[in-house]
């Protein structure tokens, strides 16, 4: 990966804490879900001693469900190895401001246990292992992330005290690309753009999208991990910002029957020159590697579908003429299909369109490389693109349930060969803790349905 300066430095770091412009520093580390943990640190202490050492945390950390609580199932992790702590150790690349929170910085943390080895099913640690993969080709991967959300006028908590039912979405009607619609949320789409450039992630634009209240900001492509950590932290921020303006916004893949929240993700390789080596001369412009690499895609998609899908929730976006995709097809800009290719000259790249706003972006890119590296391996040949609406078309179909998913990652030979049994493991326990736990929920469909009538 290239050397690139970070977007604080730590002689500058030290200075504004020394001038009393920063007091506090967040370190913070992706958990499965992609969703920050860690803590707040006074920032002398930071300096001092978090820096050069780092910090512990308890291990249960990647062993929880959704809810934070303790399941079973986790080797790394359990009562019977007693809940000890790992080492976040700071990723000084990672280092910024943190516009939206006064006088704070915050730095990324990879994963350790206390002999430096790293922790294996950690989402940077996956990923990190994969880039290293691309890298012995003399290829690095650059990604693009596509997050989709929904703004409601309730608050958080007035949304929790309701149960997240009949809120109030900021727009009420379909605001695609209409800039009235974004018009009428702009102060705080303008707050969030402002202060993700002053964490310094590159914005690109806001638009308004189909489902009411709903809208995507768009960032720069960049390398792939730092495009994860800028969407860990975008994701973060745009949650905090949200609250601190009186409202709340939900990145969740399908909050209703109506449009679900996407999250494409774009990708391509470029060799140490910065050249894009996915062009060529093949093909609709298209390199020999691109069609090795995409090809890789589609032998994968169904068993690393865990990866870009990975809530029950999440299945829900899979619907016919919803623009989230049911086909494992690909296309040259089509939109039906799972995979899009898309671009021209240094800019050509595809498009996976399968992940939703709930993904855990280290390992979808994780995914997509590994699939990638597959093809590439194995000189897959590319089928022809789908030229119409791949969802009438006959192809094998996206898996349509978590269930689905969990079963095929696990008895996936080529997730096994690609993450390893221990990673394999640890998601499969992930969906099964999830499965478990919806399975023994009532829901409001049933009680509607069953209440009186039954």
């Amino acid at each position: 990966m290239a050397d690139r300066t970070p977007p604080l430095g730590v002689e500058e770091l030290h200075a504004l804490v020394a001038g009393g412009e920063i007091d506090t520093v967040v370190l913070a580390f992706p958990d499965m879900q992609g969703r920050l943990q860690g803590k707040r640190f006074a920032a002398r202490f930071f300096c001092d001693e978090v820096l050069e050492h780092g910090t512990e945390g308890c291990n249960y950390l990647l062993a929880v469900d959704a809810d934070m609580n303790t399941v079973d199932g986790y080797a790394m992790s359990s009562w019977e190895h007693g809940y000890g702590d790992f080492v976040l150790r700071p990723d000084l690349a990672t280092l910024r401001r943190v516009p939206w929170h006064e006088g704070t910085a915050l730095a990324l943390a990879d994963l350790t246990w206390h002999d430096g080895s790293p922790v294996v099913p950690a989402p940077r640690q996956i990923l990190r292992r994969h880039l290293e993969g691309l890298a012995e080709h003399g290829w690095s991967a650059q990604v693009g992330t596509e997050l989709e959300f929904i703004v409601f006028k309730d608050t958080y908590e007035q949304a929790w005290d309701a149960g997240y039912r009949g809120l109030t979405p900021a727009n009420q009607y379909n605001v695609d690309y209409s800039v009235l619609g974004t018009g009428r949320v702009e102060p705080l789409l303008r707050r969030i753009r402002n202060e993700m450039a002053g964490a310094g992630l590159t914005v690109e634009s806001a638009k308004g999208e189909c489902n009411p209240g709903q809208h995507e900001i768009a960032f720069r492509y960049d390398e792939a991990l730092v495009t994860c950590d800028q969407h860990a932290l975008y994701k973060t921020g745009a949650k905090e910002i949200a609250a601190q303006e009186g409202v709340s916004l939900t990145f969740m893949a399908k909050y209703n029957e109506r449009e679900g929240n996407s999250c494409h993700i774009h990708l391509s390789l470029t060799d140490a020159d910065g050249a894009n080596v996915m062009d060529g001369d093949g093909p609709e412009g298209m390199s020999e590697t691109m069609r090795h690499f995409l090809a890789g895609q589609l032998a994968a998609l169904r068993d690393f579908t865990l990866l870009y899908a990975p809530h029950i929730n999440s299945y829900k976006r899979f619907q016919p003429g919803s623009f989230a995709p049911t086909a494992v097809a690909w296309g040259h800009d089509n939109r039906t299909c799972a995979l899009r290719v898309v671009g021209h000259g240094r800019s050509r790249r595809f498009e996976n369109r399968v992940p939703g706003g709930d993904v855990n972006p280290y390992l979808a890119v994780a995914g997509m490389v590994a699939a990638g590296l597959y093809g590439i391996e194995h000189r897959l040949e590319l089928p022809e693109p789908c030229a119409g609406n791949a969802y009438s078309a006959d192809y094998a179909h996206v898996p349509t349930t978590l269930r689905e998913a969990a079963e095929l990652w696990e008895h996936s030979p080529l997730a096994r060969a690609a993450f390893g049994d221990e990673v394999v493991a640890h998601y499969r326990n992930m969906a099964r803790v999830e499965l478990a736990a919806f399975d023994a929920a009532v829901t409001d469909w049933e009680l509607r349905r069953s209440f009186e009538r039954m």
